[in-house]
């Protein structure tokens, strides 16, 4: 084999071996991306009036469609997305600071049981009413 010869033939090894590792890189960020934890987490506000709970989620421009609410014996999960707005899919960005994307936020409440009472958006909050059982 002449020195020519092997020169392609090595610079072809090495093509070969990096499209190689830009599959399994694309593999695994598809993976993460399919399992990537909440990027934000919503302010909140738990008020208690005897036995009557009241908690304030403040998700403006968040879809109700878009949230999930579970209530455990322990604490309120409250996950769901707010989704860019259309204009921002084809704009240039200058400014953005209001969060985007997957959400989560997990409540605790106080000692005792609870149940849900009512589920409802009222100025851009999801607002939960909760009252104690027994």
């Amino acid at each position: 084999m002449r020195s020519g010869e092997r020169n392609i033939w090595v610079w072809a090894e090495a093509l070969e071996l990096l499209q190689a590792s830009e599959r399994w890189q694309r593999r695994i960020f598809a993976v993460e991306a399919a399992h990537a934890p909440p990027c934000w987490q919503p302010a909140v506000d738990l008020f208690q009036d005897g036995a009557e709970l009241t908690l304030l989620v403040a998700l403006p421009g968040v879809d109700p469609r878009r949230v999930e609410v579970v209530l455990d014996a322990a604490d309120v999960l409250v996950r769901g997305e707010r989704a860019m707005p259309s204009a921002g899919h084809r704009a240039a960005i200058h400014r953005l600071e209001i969060p985007y994307g997957r959400f989560e936020r997990r409540i605790a409440l106080p000692a005792g049981d609870f149940g849900l009472q009512q589920q409802f958006f009222d100025n851009g909050c999801l607002v939960l009413l909760l009252r104690q059982l027994g």
